[in-house]
């Protein structure tokens, strides 16, 4: 036991001896973690595309106009000048400007609007659709609004103009009103959730960015185990270790143990910083979350053990570990949910530790789930670990 805890007391001793350390340890996981979650969450932003807008005609035709591009969800209206449309469309900073002259009146709304466009902005093409589907409401209304005009005149005519446009506007209001609360034609059915699907959970950046990164940078140092292997043989100290009466299996226990102790702590700093800095839900299950911490700690130190063996030099060894480090955390969905991949990817995937390590964590934070949940994940992950610990204990070599 003696032998173990000295083996264990020199790994963590090299490996923190230099303090740059830390920055791969806490500090890059945690500046990581805040930008994926900050990047892939939802914006509370307005995305809608800018339509500036030029209103000549500042009638309460153009204002209707305005009224209803404003309640569009493709575009955000903006009044300029003629003069500042014109300047910053030639400098193409405006994807799109409508101009409204002083002629728009109701004869005349659509041959009067102007609607100028970059070629080949898909923005452009957008805003135009918006300003069509606005135009053919405010026709609609105008022309509801001038025949009650018309028809009020059959009856009694007007004293005078402002009358009449007192009328009107009064008409083209009430037209609206009209439009806005007629029951609509189209009948839409929503399905049903599933609740066998996982489809059910809402994406959380918090949660993946959180238990993304803890797997995505434990899992590079214990693949870079590797590398201590590596070191040890090609230095000639792994031999001379062992013609001491420390048996091969002591020195293997302890030097993988250490690393899986260090990566735990590593895991329970971050795994506390994502529940009272982010406010992840970290503990709404101990002992699942424990059940799934050692076991990806065990099935990444085991694969770490097993690249040991064939690695030649430590240089080889910290590339490759970097290498598979990210490609697996990747494509594990550690980075961004895996449904953001194609089908085949998805299923190609469960190959990789980091997989069954992501998917049994989202597990405990997205579906509440508990140890009974999270059991076939992490028993996959100890199968990952007896595989690769068979096969590293079976090709290690002094020398």
């Amino acid at each position: 036991m003696n032998k173990i805890l000295a083996i264990i007391y020199k790994e963590i001793k090299v490996r923190f001896a230099s303090p740059s350390e830390w920055l791969f340890f806490f500090i890059l996981p945690v500046i990581f973690t805040l930008i994926l979650s900050a990047s892939t969450g939802p914006s509370n932003s307005d995305n809608r595309i800018l339509l500036p807008v030029v209103d000549q005609a500042n009638s309460t035709l153009s204002a209707q106009l305005l009224t209803e591009l404003e309640r569009s969800e493709s575009v955000k209206v903006q009044i300029v000048t003629l003069e500042r449309a014109q300047s910053k469309f030639d400098s193409r900073r405006y994807n799109a400007v409508l101009i409204l002259p002083e002629n728009f009146t109701t004869e005349t709304t659509d041959k009067s609007v102007q609607f100028m466009q970059q070629p080949g902005s898909t923005d452009a093409l957008i805003a135009k659709q918006a300003v069509q589907s606005a135009l053919q409401k405010v026709s609609s209304i105008s022309d509801i609004a001038e025949k009650s005009v018309a028809e009020a005149e059959k009856v009694k005519p007007f004293a005078s103009e402002a009358e009449r446009q007192a009328y009107y506007d009064l008409a083209l209001r009430q037209a609206e009103t009209g439009l806005n609360e007629a029951p609509s034609r189209l009948s839409t059915v929503t399905g049903s959730l599933d609740t066998s699907s996982e489809d059910e959970i809402l994406y959380d950046p918090r949660a993946n960015s959180s238990a993304g990164q803890m797997l995505t940078w434990v899992f590079i140092p214990l693949l870079g185990l590797s590398g201590t292997f590596a070191y040890e043989r090609h230095a000639g100290t792994l031999r001379r270790l062992m013609t001491t009466p420390t048996e091969r299996s002591t020195f293997l226990f302890g030097t993988i143990l250490a690393q899986v102790l260090t990566a735990l702590l590593q895991m329970a700093l971050l795994v506390g910083f994502g529940a009272l800095v982010m406010k992840v839900n970290w503990g709404q299950s101990p002992a699942a979350l424990i059940v799934m911490l050692v076991a990806s700690a065990l099935a990444a130190s085991a694969m770490g053990t097993m690249l040991g063996t064939f690695v030649k030099t430590e240089g080889q060894a910290n590339g490759l570990s970097i290498m598979l480090g990210m490609t697996m955390a990747l494509l594990g969905g550690c980075w961004y949910p895996l449904e953001l991949f194609p089908a085949a990817v998805q299923t190609a995937v469960k190959v990789l530790p980091t997989t069954w390590a992501m998917n049994g964590l989202i597990e405990i934070l997205l579906r509440n789930g508990g140890l009974v949940d999270v059991l076939p994940f992490a028993g996959v992950l100890l199968g990952f670990a007896v595989l690769f610990f068979t096969i590293g204990i079976a090709r290690f070599k002094y020398e």
